[in-house]
């Protein structure tokens, strides 16, 4: 599989769209509508869960 983002890239997108849309970001959500995303989130990541829970995780510090 080819991944076209880095780890850091696919938290700073996560954190991007969280601010955005100041809701939960639901995986079949962003399958539509940013399919690139998921597929790197995917690759980094062991779920679409775990990716958004280190995206928070990173950007409060603990």
């Amino acid at each position: 599989m080819e991944v076209s983002m880095s780890v850091e890239e696919v938290i700073n997108q996560i954190s991007e769209l969280k601010q955005r849309s100041g809701e939960q970001l639901r995986k079949k959500q962003i399958k539509k509508s940013h399919p690139e995303l998921m597929k790197n989130a995917l690759y980094h990541f062991p779920n679409w869960e775990v990716a958004v829970e280190t995206t928070e995780a990173r950007k409060t510090g603990s």
